[in-house]
């Protein structure tokens, strides 16, 4: 596996890099493609996925598959092995009760064939050193600790105790060790020329954390021998806005640095509202975590709606016909009913839309004006899409 990986992703490990590899897959989720070849069978393709719990809007947590590992040798492409492990994916996932498949795709235009939709995106952002934040009652009374990161130590009594607090569309978190283990890996050859991971601690006054930055530092220095380093910013979690600003003022004033980069922070992610000045940041928006509706009636019920929802939709599923069908969504913030009618359609979308929209973090409207969502009864899109919106920002903060 870990060669048919290699293949098909064109890298490889450093000899440096293999002691800190941590081997996460789960056992009796994974699936080959054998080949028999003339000096024996041989892996051809193969993918896995991990048994998440995805946190939708409300937060009820969704048992989902987390497709990872999508991989075919280069000498077996244009075969159909990726149709017919996506397809046996599907087929794994519902037999498993799994409501949702969710991955990170290392190309975009694959998944949207499979009924993947695009459901949160992640915003990285480079500023100045220094640049301003406005106050916030009560960061001055948090301290903030700098330390060499210590994965024994700090990944389950700071990372893991922030990660797991936070409420927010899309949140996975990390349930088995090895995948604890593999988040907090620091890969000798991804330093570079910069320093080991350091972490930066916010603490209340009971010592309670309430956030966390995991980087590193490079060195360097430009015009007139000043300096200019880099603060590159992995994983930053805040669980309240003091803790929030008591952390950036930190890692925005860091000696003989000039710029820092974050690269993974939700769209609405607290720094955005905290700096005084935007102009001159750069900003960039990427996408995050897609989504594939395995059960439609088991995830619109699932999830809260911040407004009162009335509709019917047609949902068009090519490869889970239990999904194709008109469906009956009646409900609000106290929950909803989700029932297969024979009654006129109101709003037709496919099952990658549903997906994309279905964590709040893609707008209906958005994906209607695209004409990837069709209003057949005039008046029922805005209803419809600000039932399905939700006041905060999908994310899944780490990557699989």
């Amino acid at each position: 596996m870990r060669e048919i990986d290699r293949w098909a992703f064109a890298f490889d490990l450093n000899p440096e890099d293999e002691p800190a590899d941590v081997w996460n897959l789960e056992p009796g989720r994974s699936v080959g493609v054998w080949h028999d070849a003339t000096r024996g069978p041989v892996l051809a393709a193969m993918h896995s996925s991990f048994a998440f719990r995805v946190q939708v809007p409300g937060g009820e947590r969704l048992p989902a598959a987390g497709l990872t590992w999508v991989g075919v040798h280069p000498g077996h492409r244009r075969r159909g092995l990726s149709r017919a492990m996506l397809h046996a994916h599907l087929r794994r996932s519902r037999e498993r009760g799994e409501v949702l498949s969710v991955l990170n795709a290392a190309e975009s235009g694959i998944y949207g064939r499979y009924g993947y939709g695009i459901a949160s995106h992640r915003v990285s952002l480079s500023l100045s050193r220094g640049a301003g934040l406005r106050a916030v009652p009560g960061a001055d009374a948090l301290a903030v600790e700098l330390e060499t990161l210590d994965p024994a130590y700090h990944g389950p009594e700071v990372v893991e105790r922030v990660h797991g607090a936070v409420v927010r569309p899309g949140w996975i978190t990390r349930d088995t060790p090895e995948l604890r283990a593999a988040h907090l890996v620091d890969w000798p050859s991804a330093r570079r020329g910069a320093e080991r991971k350091r972490i930066a601690v916010v603490r209340d006054s009971s010592g309670e954390p309430r956030g966390y930055a995991v980087l590193r530092r490079k060195e360097s220095w430009g015009e007139e021998n000043l300096p200019a380093g880099t603060v590159s910013v992995h994983d930053a979690l805040a669980l309240d806005p003091a803790a929030s600003r008591a952390l950036w003022s930190t890692l925005l004033d860091l000696d003989l640095m000039g710029q820092v980069k974050a690269h993974n922070l939700a769209p609405d992610d607290a720094l955005l509202g905290l700096l005084i000045e935007l102009r001159g940041i750069e900003r960039r928006v990427h996408d995050d975590v897609w989504v594939r509706i395995l059960d439609v009636r088991a995830a619109l019920e699932a999830r809260a709606y911040p407004a009162a929802v009335d509709v019917v939709l047609e949902v068009d599923d090519a490869l889970v016909p239990d999904n194709a069908s008109r469906w009956h969504v009646r409900g609000g913030p106290d929950g909803a009913e989700v029932t297969r009618t024979d009654e006129p359609a109101q709003l037709a979308l496919g099952i990658a839309d549903l997906g994309a929209v279905y964590l709040g973090g893609t707008s209906l409207a958005a994906l209607a004006a695209a004409g990837r969502a069709t209003e057949l009864v005039p008046g029922t899109l805005v209803p419809a899409a600000t039932a399905f919106a939700w006041p905060v920002a999908a994310s899944t903060g780490w990557g699989f």
